[in-house]
């Protein structure tokens, strides 16, 4: 395979190298009959720049990495677009990695990554329980995305999960219900740990119990979230209403519910979290908190920008933690428990609708 040097494009467009090199980098000004036909050569010799040397040359690839736990986890991709269109905006590429929820991948990721020195990193930890004090202290740009380490207080952006959980159960409460259940995933992420928290502020401050067989505990997998349904639709008594902290035990929780024959929202109330197409047109359409993935993405990157326009000044070093608000977006499955409270809507539709 030949390998064509910009001294080829400069013979074959007829120009001097310089000119080509002003061309490809910008770095002055060149008529707009010369840099097409720069252009042409490039493309007639199938020549691209050597990003490598252009690298070593000035500093810094143009190009960030980003490290997620699960690709297939549905709140990733709009992340993921998010990012890559603020990225784009700036003249960054992205590199794109999978941990698998897998701490020694997530490790072989990032040594990837900073061996093809790119600018800057941005990370959905998959370790819990992982020190990243290592990584702060390289100096390096980094921000977390979504999933916080514990202890850090700076360079992350994340769904306010506390107020969150505390929406999806307020929402409940509001209804009239009093026995409701948490399926959560991991408590050693951010996420799920902020939610279970604003769940346990918002029971408490309505002065509700909180009862601990309706709090369980999964691995943010389908199959999970049936099970752990199936657990407490088998309780006596069993709850009235359960909030699925994870997309996918949201799915598990709604086929245990069809298992059962137990009706939704008429037998059990359901709140889920993340919004997507199949939420909405699920039967019935799904209540849940939306949480603001695309802009957390386009935020994650400017965030890290920031960082890596700052250099080796002292911004670099800011402490900075951005918490977005999710948004409550009720639909048909959630409605007041069967019951008094039930009764009491019954009769203010019916007195509402003949005073009309």
């Amino acid at each position: 395979m030949i390998r064509h040097t910009m001294r080829d494009v400069a013979r074959l467009a007829g120009v001097s190298v310089a000119t080509v090199s002003a061309v490809i980098n910008g770095t002055a000004i060149v008529s707009a009959g010369r840099a097409q036909r720069v252009r042409e050569a490039m493309e007639a010799l199938d020549y691209y720049p050597d990003q490598v040397a252009r690298s070593l040359k000035v500093g810094r690839t143009d190009v960030i990495g980003m490290l997620v736990p699960d690709i297939t986890n549905i709140f990733f991709p709009l992340v993921i677009r998010g990012v890559e269109d603020a990225a784009r905006a700036h003249g960054y590429s992205v590199i794109l990695c999978d941990s698998e929820e897998d701490p020694e991948e997530e490790r072989r990721h990032l040594n990837t990554l900073f061996s093809r020195r790119v600018d800057g990193v941005l990370i959905a930890c998959s370790d819990p329980s992982a020190a990243y004090d290592s990584l702060m202290r390289r100096r390096f740009p980094i921000v977390f995305v979504d999933r916080i380490p514990r202890g850090l207080t700076h360079n992350g952006i994340s769904t306010d999960n506390v107020d969150a959980g505390a929406r999806a159960t307020n929402h409940l409460i509001e209804l009239g219900h009093e026995r409701i259940a948490l399926i959560t995933g991991q408590l050693g992420l951010s996420s799920h740990l902020g939610r279970l928290e604003g769940f346990r502020n918002a029971m408490q401050a309505r002065g509700l119990p909180i009862r601990e067989e309706y709090l369980r505990l999964g691995d943010m997998q389908i199959e999970s979230g049936r099970r752990l349904g199936l657990e407490l639709l088998g309780l006596n008594p069993r709850p009235t209403a359960i909030i699925s902290s994870n997309n996918r035990m949201l799915l598990g929780l709604m086929r245990s519910l069809a298992e059962t024959c137990i009706p939704c929202p008429a037998g059990m109330s359901v709140v889920g979290f993340d919004d997507f197409a199949w939420t909405e047109h699920f039967s019935p359409a799904l209540t849940v908190i939306a949480q603001p993935a695309y802009e957390t993405g386009k935020a994650a990157f400017g965030m890290l920008l920031a960082r890596m326009q700052a250099g080796d000044n002292e911004q670099k070093d800011q402490p900075e933690l951005r918490l977005l608000p999710a948004e409550l977006r009720v639909r048909g499955s959630t409605a007041p428990p069967e019951g008094p409270a039930r009764d009491q809507l019954t009769r203010s539709t019916a007195i509402s609708i003949s005073s009309q």
